[in-house]
């Protein structure tokens, strides 16, 4: 009895609109006669509910787009810098005992996006940015943030210019955080 119910109930929703194509398609018994056309015509003029009585023809009317809209969105993803590139950076370096130190100089505005090669987590809010010309880049995050959740790298929405500012860009995490950038300074190699 309940499937036959589930089966009856997408017809019984379709009636109304079946009987409203009856009654336009259906010319008048009397078509000959024209005041029968006259007779009949206010009648439905006069029922201005008929509509509300059919709610799918009135869903029907009413869902007509009048304006469309088209919008295009381009998400870079940033993954991290593979091991083999990150060592690369730095053979050029002397070898020794301890690791490179770096200092934070200059402060940029902008960076390009194209010239990003991969990220690296730093410590508290901060991010490296190794870009494509060897060169690397500091990123500070808003205080709220967290560097450990960019460890899989960042989606950021790109810009007309094609780059990636300070106090304009957020960064967006794979779990799902989203951060604004407050500084970006570049990372000299210091020499002891």
């Amino acid at each position: 009895m309940h499937s036959l119910f589930a089966f009856a109930a997408p017809f019984a929703l379709m009636l109304p609109l079946v009987a409203e194509a009856v009654d336009v398609a259906d010319p008048p018994a009397s078509a000959a006669d024209p005041s029968a056309l006259q007779s009949q015509a206010p009648v439905a003029a006069a029922d201005p509910g008929r509509d509300e009585i059919n709610p799918l023809l009135a869903l029907r009317r009413a869902s007509s787009a009048s304006q469309v809209r088209i919008e295009q969105r381009v998400v870079i993803r940033i993954a991290p810098a593979p091991l083999a590139a990150r060592q690369n950076l730095t053979a050029d370096l002397p070898q020794r005992a301890s690791p490179p130190r770096f200092e934070e100089r200059g402060k940029e505005k902008c960076i390009g996006l194209q010239g990003i090669a991969g990220v690296q987590t730093g410590s508290g809010n901060r991010l490296v940015l190794f870009l494509r010309d060897r060169k690397m880049v500091s990123v500070g995050l808003e205080k709220a943030c967290r560097a450990r959740d960019f460890y899989a790298g960042f989606y950021v929405e790109k810009h007309k210019d094609g780059q990636l500012c300070v106090s304009r860009d957020k960064l967006q995490s794979r779990t799902g955080a989203r951060c604004e950038i407050e500084t970006m300074r570049q990372l000299v190699p210091v020499r002891s």
